[in-house]
C-alpha cells in the first residue's frame, strides 16, 4: 500500500532526501554535501551531475535506512534551490557548463546595465522582481554569450534550460519530461506572473530562445513519473516548489499576512499575501507562493544572501568551528560581542539594499576580542539581516509581526533564536518539525495524489516545539545602533 511521501530536497550546499508518513512525521533522512566551486571572486559554481548523483544516492539511502520500497512511496515531492541555473544538452543530457549559483554576482555589470537603460520598471511590473543577478535570467544569457556555438544549439532548439527542479525531473524522467512549476519560473526574471507565461518582450531583453524553456506546470500535480529503472518501480513526480515557498507552506502558513523566516545557507522571510500580487514600496520582492487547483497564492520576500554560509566560511575557512553546530557553544562561551560586527556580505547584500558589490566586514576588533566574541557577533549578523528585512515587510504589509515562524537547519540554534527574538521583539515560534521545506514538498505532492483530502486537512499536523521570547535590553539595542552605523559605512 503506497502511503509515503518521498521528499527531495535540492539545497544550496547539499542533496537531501525525507521520506515522510501520512502524519507529516519524518520517518529517515539521507544528506550528502556536494562541492562548491569558486573559479573567480564573487562567481559559485556546482557541478550538475554531482547534483544529481548526491540527490540519487540519497533517494536510493532513505528508502533502504526507512526499509521502503517503490511501491510504498506515493509520489516524489521536489524543493530546491531556486535561481541557480542549469543548459543542458537534449540529447545527450550533460551540461553544457557548469550550474551557476544564486549566489554568484557575474552578471551584477549587466544587470546595471539593464537598469540603466531604464528596463528596472518594465522587470519589476512583469515579474515582481528587481533586475539583480541573482536571478536567472541574466545567467542564461550569460551562459549562452559565453560561446556562440551555444546560442546556435540554444536558438535551434538542442538545449534545456532549467533551474534544479527541472534539472532533476528531467534526470528522474529519464529525459522525457522538461518541466518546471510556477515557483520557480517566478524567479528567473522572465516568467510574467500575472499572465503566467514565459513573457516575450523580456526574453527579447535577456536575449534567451523560448526553445530553451521548461514548460510551466502548477506547485502540485502529477508533472510526470521516475524512469521504471530507477527505482524498480515507476513513481508519480507531484508536488514541485522553489524552497521558500515549499517552506511556507510547510509552515502552513496559508492565511494572507501569515510569515516565516528560513534560515538555511542564506535567510529567506516570505509573508502570504493571498490571491493578489502586493507590490512592494520597500525593495522587497513580490513572488508567487504557490499555485495549486489552478488558483495562484502570491506573497512578499526579503532576500538575505549569507546566513548559514557565514558559519560554513567560519568552519572551512579561518578554521574557528569543526562542525556547524559548534558555533553556538563558541558564541555563548561570551556575554556579549563586545562591541565586534559582523556584516555578512560575502556575496553582495540582497534586501533592502541590493548592494551586489558590497563585501563582508568585522568592525571592532581590539586585542581583546575572542572568537567567542565573532561567533557571537556572526549569529547577532544572521539575526539582524533578518531584522532589516522583517521591517520593510511589516512597512508593506501594514502591520507589525507579534510572532514568526522559523525553520531550517540554523533555526535549532537556541541562542540565534533567541537573539532573533530579542532584536525583532516578537516571540519566535520554531515548529517540531523544523525540515519544513522538504515537508512543504511532501504536502504538496501528497495534495495532488490524495494522500490528504484537502489542505484543511493539513492544519492539523503543525505543532510548535518552542516559543522564544524576547528580553530586549540595553546591550540589545547598542548592538542595533552599531549595526545601522557600520552597515551604512559598507554601502557602495
Amino acid at each position: 500500500m503506497r502511503q509515503y511521501i518521498l521528499s527531495i530536497d535540492a539545497g544550496t550546499t547539499s542533496s537531501r532526501a525525507i521520506i515522510f508518513d501520512q502524519r507529516g512525521t519524518q520517518i529517515a533522512v539521507s544528506q550528502f554535501e556536494f562541492t562548491q566551486i569558486f573559479p573567480q571572486k564573487a562567481w559559485v559554481e556546482h557541478d550538475a551531475l554531482e547534483i544529481w548523483e548526491t540527490q540519487l544516492k540519497a533517494m536510493k539511502e532513505v528508502m533502504e535506512e526507512a526499509g521502503i520500497g517503490p511501491n510504498e512511496i506515493s509520489a516524489v515531492g521536489i524543493t530546491n534551490q531556486r535561481e541557480t541555473t542549469v543548459i543542458w544538452d537534449r540529447k545527450t543530457g550533460v551540461p553544457v557548463y557548469n550550474a551557476i549559483v544564486w549566489q554568484d554576482r557575474r552578471t551584477a555589470a549587466y544587470c546595471q546595465e539593464l537598469s540603466a537603460a531604464g528596463h528596472a520598471q518594465t522587470f519589476l511590473n512583469k515579474t515582481g522582481l528587481v533586475i539583480d543577478a541573482y536571478f536567472s535570467g541574466t545567467k542564461v544569457k550569460w551562459i549562452l554569450d559565453s560561446d556562440p556555438d551555444l546560442r546556435r544549439r540554444a536558438e535551434q532548439g538542442e538545449l534545456a534550460f532549467g533551474t534544479v527542479d527541472s534539472w532533476l525531473i528531467w534526470q528522474l524522467t529519464g529525459g522525457a519530461i522538461h518541466v518546471t512549476d510556477v515557483t520557480n519560473a517566478s524567479r528567473t526574471l522572465m516568467y510574467n506572473i500575472h499572465d503566467l507565461c514565459w513573457d516575450q518582450e523580456l526574453l527579447s531583453m535577456l536575449e534567451v530562445p523560448e526553445a530553451l524553456l521548461p514548460e510551466v506546470k502548477s506547485s502540485s500535480e502529477v508533472v510526470g513519473h521516475t524512469a521504471k529503472e530507477i527505482f524498480g518501480a515507476s513513481i508519480p513526480i507531484a508536488g514541485v516548489a522553489g524552497d521558500q515557498q515549499s517552506a511556507l507552506f510547510g509552515q502552513l502558513c496559508l492565511e494572507p499576512g501569515t510569515v516565516k523566516n528560513t534560515y538555511g545557507t542564506g535567510c529567506f522571510c516570505i509573508m502570504n499575501t493571498g490571491d493578489k500580487p502586493v507590490v512592494s514600496k520597500n525593495k522587497m520582492l513580490t513572488t508567487i507562493a504557490w499555485q495549486i487547483d489552478g488558483k495562484v497564492t502570491y506573497a512578499i520576500e526579503g532576500s538575505v544572501f549569507t546566513a548559514g554560509a557565514l558559519v560554513q566560511w567560519l568552519r572551512d575557512q579561518l578554521h574557528m568551528i569543526e562542525h556547524s553546530s559548534d558555533i553556538e557553544s563558541l558564541a555563548a562561551s561570551v556575554e556579549h560581542s563586545d562591541g565586534v560586527t559582523f556584516i555578512p556580505a560575502l556575496s553582495g547584500l540582497g534586501a533592502p539594499y541590493w548592494d551586489p558589490y558590497a563585501t563582508g566586514t568585522i568592525f571592532g576588533i581590539t586585542r581583546g576580542t575572542s572568537q567567542g566574541h565573532i561567533a557571537r557577533a556572526a549569529l547577532e549578523a544572521i539575526a539582524l539581516r533578518s531584522r532589516d528585512i522583517i521591517l520593510e515587510m511589516q512597512k508593506d504589509a501594514g502591520v507589525d509581526f507579534k510572532t514568526l515562524k522559523v525553520d531550517g537547519g540554523a533555526s535549532n540554534n537556541d541562542l540565534l533564536m533567541q537573539i532573533q527574538a530579542d532584536v525583532l521583539v516578537a516571540e519566535v515560534i520554531r515548529p517540531k518539525e523544523t525540515e519544513t521545506t522538504a515537508l512543504g514538498a511532501a504536502f504538496l505532492a501528497g495534495l495532488a495524489v490524495g494522500v490528504w483530502p484537502s489542505i484543511k486537512a493539513l492544519e492539523a499536523m503543525w505543532e510548535s516545539d518552542r516559543v522564544f521570547s524576547p528580553a530586549t535590553n540595553e546591550s540589545t539595542q547598542e548592538v542595533i545602533n552599531l549595526w545601522h552605523e557600520r552597515i551604512n559605512r559598507i554601502l557602495s
